[in-house]
């Protein structure tokens, strides 16, 4: 007593999985940005006696000491991390697209030829 379950598919049904990716580029680029101005406010965070250099991302004294702080460290670090995502987006939307016309192609074929 097996019933055959037959399951539709749509080209239409790959708007929403486009509108996810829309989405979070635009997430992902407002975090960043946002990111981008917590390092500008950890940079004024600089000890009395130095200034924050932007051209090497440190704090730095009048006799050239360097100091590096943890915040501005954790904040510049995140940023880079969170920037290897938009990077592997257009891979992943890659794969999904492969996976589903894949997926049409077995299903058609099987259809066909059983």
């Amino acid at each position: 007593m097996y019933k055959k379950k037959v399951l539709e598919f749509e080209i239409s049904d790959l708007l929403p999985i486009g509108f996810v990716f829309i989405v979070a580029g635009i997430g992902i680029t407002y975090g960043l940005n946002v990111m981008g101005d917590v390092k500008d406010d950890m940079a004024q965070d600089c000890p009395a006696g130095f200034t924050y250099n932007s051209t090497v991302s440190i704090c730095e004294s009048p006799t050239h000491t360097t100091i590096e702080s943890a915040h501005l460290n954790a904040s510049q670090d995140s940023i880079v991390g969170a920037g290897k995502l938009p990077e592997k987006l257009p891979l992943i939307a890659t794969v999904i697209v492969a996976a589903v016309i894949i997926g049409i192609l077995v299903r058609y074929l099987m259809v066909r030829f059983t």
